[in-house]
């Protein structure tokens, strides 16, 4: 089943159901009026929901055609973003670039950050950027939404808690990130709104790209027109979503509608690109004694979409301009 929320004027939008060519939709609105109606009640919503996508399929209902512009992010507005750094690739190359050793217990408990969830980007939105010496990032992740996770859930108890798959855009403005990291407080305003991917996709429809926690897929980074990342989401994801779940409730519990990222996808395979430029600029320093790729500037722009195995687009494209 394939969702997304129409922008209707109101905060929270309409909820939608797309058919699996991302060609037509049909309103939701007998069902749930929006994304996070539907999340509340989701053990009785999701068979409706399921109902209406198989009618859709069928020819059963009266549709309208898609214009995937005026989608807004699946959930405009969200209870919590919570993202970790499953892809240690990324964690490690960004130690070595400076000299450092890693973090102590690295491989076994998972990197997290609590961001920014009032105010999330649609798939087309623009991307702000009021200075140029932020130095302005995209990073490419999958993640998942969440039901009511209760605290104590383990990795092995963590899959029914798996409500729908998105793709992010984890925006980061680099040069402001050192100076909030180095008062140990977190990241506030290194990270602005991050975007989503315009379909949010239950898990069965990866089919066999979803195993274990860990989405099995193509992920396509393309800067202003050229692919500089085309990574493997699956095989180098150390902690599965299911780890991160357990992680992050062993001492609270989540509301449906949390968001959890996995982090910048990363692969050690260094012919597969990048999903985010600060890394290529780590294999600029650690190659080239520094780097030499700047960041984003107006009028850049950054294409991100996810493949499965028949290289079909599972969750759409994000694409933002620099504005």
């Amino acid at each position: 089943m394939r969702l997304a929320t129409l922008r209707d004027g109101s905060r929270d939008g309409s909820l939608i159901v797309v058919d699996s060519g991302a060609r037509r939709f049909v309103r939701a609105g007998p069902v749930a009026a929006n994304l996070q109606s539907a999340l509340d009640e989701w053990a009785t919503v999701a068979p409706a929901l399921q109902e209406l996508a198989r009618q859709l399929e069928t020819g059963g209902l009266v549709t309208e055609p898609l214009d995937a512009a005026v989608l807004a992010a699946p959930l405009p507005r969200a209870y919590e973003w919570i993202d970790g750094s499953s892809y240690l690739n990324h964690v490690l190359l960004a130690r070595q670039a400076r000299g450092a050793d890693p973090p102590p217990g690295l491989e076994v408990d998972p990197l997290v950050y609590q961001g920014g969830s009032g105010v999330l980007l649609g798939a087309s939105d623009p991307l702000v950027l009021p200075d140029a010496g932020w130095g302005l990032d995209f990073e490419a992740e999958v993640c998942v939404v969440l039901g009511d996770v209760p605290r104590g859930t383990t990795a092995d108890g963590a899959a029914p808690y798996v409500r729908l798959l998105m793709l992010a855009n984890d925006v980061t403005y680099r040069n402001l990130v050192r100076p909030e990291i180095e008062k140990g407080f977190g990241f506030v305003v290194s990270k602005p709104a991050t975007a989503f991917s315009p379909f949010a996709v239950t898990p069965d429809e990866l089919g066999a790209s979803w195993h274990e926690g860990r989405p099995l897929l193509r992920l396509r980074s393309t800067y202003n027109g050229t692919i500089v990342g085309d990574t493997e989401t699956g095989p180098e994801m150390h902690f599965s979503f299911f780890d991160l779940i357990a992680h992050i409730a062993k001492t609270r519990s989540f509301t449906a509608g949390t968001l959890l990222g996995g982090g910048t996808v990363s692969n050690r395979n260094r012919a597969r690109g990048v999903s985010c430029l600060v890394e290529r600029r780590m294999l600029e320093t650690l190659e080239l004694g520094a780097p030499q790729t700047p960041f984003m500037t107006r009028g850049d722009t950054i294409r991100i979409e996810a493949f499965d195995g028949a290289g079909r687009s599972v969750c759409g494209a994000i694409h933002q301009r620099v504005v």
